[in-house]
């Protein structure tokens, strides 16, 4: 952010993204976190907006910092204990090693993965905790509302370097309400969101992943009471979330590959 920006019309808005996602992670200097706070002073929908990826975080926080402070499971214990009895110097190595182990597997599931790698284990999960999170929201359930799809398409794939599209759920009982961008540790995600005549939504998320990718198989999985299928094709991952019977999301999760296929 240059210390010549005093208002959102001096800056691209991709670079206004990228300063306010640094202000919210508190990785700013004093005269660019006094600059972003003007942004938001003059602009409520960048402050909603923030406010938005601040509530996911916390949601993200909420789910994962137990972890963190989780017993050593009790398989692991015994395995000590056992190594402890043969000789003193094995029950020590054991110990460290499990400790190494322990902390490996948490740093794994939650520190930026390498360049070319990406977790799609967690991607069901972040995606129905973003789905869980922003459902319920009456006023600020989206970014950017359906009538202004096409301004929300070119944003998101601007943000994802990628041409998206969203899937007309029309004929499956599901009008697209709008979308929102979120922050995560692999970049940008994409959320389209979408409800039914009885009130019920679903959420699509998009995100880009490197290399080569052949895998377009959907795979699902239950978080909650979340229901998610999500499937890998070309650059891009998705995830279709929501509360409805695992058969329902199917046809639509296949509708919606159909489509963008």
């Amino acid at each position: 952010m240059s210390r010549h920006e005093k208002s959102t019309h001096d800056a691209p808005l991709s670079q206004i993204d990228e300063a306010l996602l640094r202000y919210v992670d508190d990785r700013l200097d004093v005269e660019d976190r006094a600059t972003a706070e003007s942004w938001l002073h003059d602009n409520p929908d960048l402050t909603a907006r923030v406010n938005a990826w601040r509530e996911h975080d916390e949601a993200l926080q909420r789910h994962f910092n137990p972890i963190g402070h989780a017993a050593v499971p009790e398989r692991l214990l015994r395995a000590a204990r056992r190594a402890s009895q043969r000789s003193p110097l094995r029950y020590a190595a054991a110990f460290t090693w499990l400790s190494i182990g322990l902390l490996a597997g948490w740093l794994l599931g939650h520190r930026t993965p390498e360049p070319g790698i990406e977790p799609v284990a967690t991607f069901p999960h972040l995606a129905a905790v973003a789905h869980a999170t922003y459902v319920p929201e009456k006023r600020h359930a989206v970014e950017v509302a359906a009538n202004e799809e096409a301004h929300l398409v070119t944003w998101l794939s601007k943000r994802l370097d990628r041409q998206l599209k969203v899937p007309q759920l029309n004929d499956m009982g599901y009008a697209l309400v709008g979308g929102r961008m979120l922050p995560s540790e692999t970049g940008p995600v994409a959320q389209f969101m979408f409800q039914n005549e009885d009130g019920k939504r679903l959420t699509l998320h998009l995100r880009t992943r490197t290399g080569d990718i052949k895998e377009t198989s959907f795979q699902y999985s239950q978080e909650g009471k979340v229901s998610v299928f999500y499937w890998l094709d070309g650059q891009l991952s998705y995830a279709l979330s929501g509360e409805i019977e695992r058969d329902k999301l199917l046809a639509i999760a296949r509708e919606t590959y159909r489509q963008l296929e």
